[in-house]
């Protein structure tokens, strides 16, 4: 079976990057898999990539190709939806290079990952194929505009996957997809390939993009009040972004300086994991948590705000990290004082976060997909039929309330022509005076 995916730009660091990365290595034990890389900046992924997996870009953006000078990049694109943030990153030139890839690319299964991306597998991929979209972030962080777009094309997907059950549970409430799978499945975070930390290292990791919704502020307030009673520990965030020197700032405001430490981005994060006693996370929001996982991994106890959607699927609170309100920093630093206070529960948290871990290897989430797969092609008749049959059902109710409007409008302009014939026969009978 061919199996294709589309990635925003294989060639950048990203959480999406990463996991799609994980599943093409995975299935490639079974499969022949392909990525196409919509954009390309680099000479080489910064990721490795699995000499298995064939990696195809599409447009290439590096500052001497000739991609750069034709006529079509300089165009907006017009099959990418506008309502998608990474529109002005795409161009005429990306869908008719996506559209050339799908027509020729003979896949038997066609994976999309992220909305616009989607919307390109929907409108796009052959008719043959199965076409599936992953969400990667969550239903509720599109905006009304964009779900309005989404609802209306991932109608002719096959399936629908999220990362969270939670998430699953908003696209089966909110999006009506008659026909179409939803489904969540996790990512893939395979074994970390290091030492776990034997939790004596004073050092508490956190890692993501310096960017407002990972709260990284509300983290230095609350290691701000450990350090005030735990003298030896410090704090290393791991990261690039457009927060770098607001963040820098809070450290000197907060006279963290020697304390707390923005180390800039690492690739593999897992090294620096394993050097570490505790991993926290501040976030407003996850649509997973790839580096709570990859904490875990490294046999390292987690803390993490209960943000929708992704921390409560994957930490057990009290057994393998802790849960704590999002947007409370006091609550955050007792959580962190609690086991930088007790070396016996940090040890004992950090083997349940590696047992726990195990959740997340390839095997069991590769054979969801193969099941997702049989699934998908043994209901195709029967999804098509369910799809239809609600669209016909909808057209018949549309069709029904014109008819109604039209049969009221008829029968009121008829009763006022009747009313105007009555009142001009009742003029002509009145004597004259």
């Amino acid at each position: 079976m061919k199996i294709v995916f589309l990635l925003h730009n294989a060639y950048a660091i990203g959480g999406t990057v990463r996991t799609t990365l994980n599943l093409a290595s995975a299935l490639a034990d079974h499969h022949d898999v392909e990525i196409a890389s919509i954009s390309r900046h680099l000479d080489e992924p910064r990721f490795t990539v699995d000499p298995r997996v064939a990696l195809v870009p599409l447009v290439d953006i590096r500052a001497y190709s000739p991609d750069l000078r034709d006529p079509a990049q300089a165009r907006p694109a017009t099959d990418f939806p506008a309502e998608d943030k990474r529109h002005r990153q795409y161009s005429r030139l990306t869908d008719l290079r996506v559209r050339a890839y799908l027509a020729r690319c003979g896949a038997d299964v066609v994976i999309g990952t992220r909305p616009g991306i989607n919307v390109y597998v929907s409108r796009f991929a052959p008719r043959r194929a199965l076409r599936i979209g992953q969400e990667h972030l969550r239903h509720d962080a599109h905006t009304k505009q964009l779900r309005k777009v989404l609802a209306r094309h991932y109608r002719t997907l096959d399936a629908v996957v999220t990362t969270t059950a939670a998430d699953a549970a908003v696209y089966h409430a909110r999006m009506k997809l008659p026909g179409v799978r939803v489904l969540p499945v996790p990512n893939i975070v395979p074994a970390a390939g290091v030492t776990p930390s034997d939790g004596t290292a004073p050092v508490i990791a956190a890692a993501g993009r310096l960017a407002r919704g990972k709260r990284f502020d509300l983290l230095l307030e609350a290691f701000a009040k450990v350090a005030a009673k735990e003298p030896d520990w410090q704090l290393r965030i791991y990261g690039g972004g457009k927060q770098k020197d607001r963040l820098e700032a809070l450290i000197e405001d907060l006279r963290l300086t020697e304390r707390a430490h923005l180390m800039g981005p690492h690739t593999p994060i897992e090294d620096e994991f394993a050097r570490a006693s505790i991993v926290v996370s501040a976030s407003e929001a996850e649509s997973f948590g790839m580096t709570l996982v990859e904490a875990m991994r490294c046999g390292v106890p987690v803390i993490s705000t209960d943000c929708p959607l992704g921390p409560a699927e994957i930490i057990t609170d009290g057994t393998d990290g802790r849960l704590v309100p999002v947007d409370d920093p006091h609550a955050l630093a007792d959580a962190i004082l609690d086991l930088t206070a007790d070396p016996d529960l940090r040890r004992a948290m950090g083997r349940a976060a590696l047992e726990s871990a195990h959740r997340y290897d390839p095997a069991p989430i590769v054979t969801k997909y193969e099941h997702l797969f049989a699934d998908l092609r043994a209901t195709r008749l029967q999804r098509t039929w369910e799809r239809e049959s609600t669209r016909a059902k909808a057209w018949l109710r549309k069709r029904v309330r014109t008819w109604t409007r039209a049969a009221r409008s008829f029968r009121g302009a008829g009763l006022s022509h009747m009313r105007l014939r009555r009142a001009g026969t009742s003029n002509r009978k009145q004597p004259a005076a």
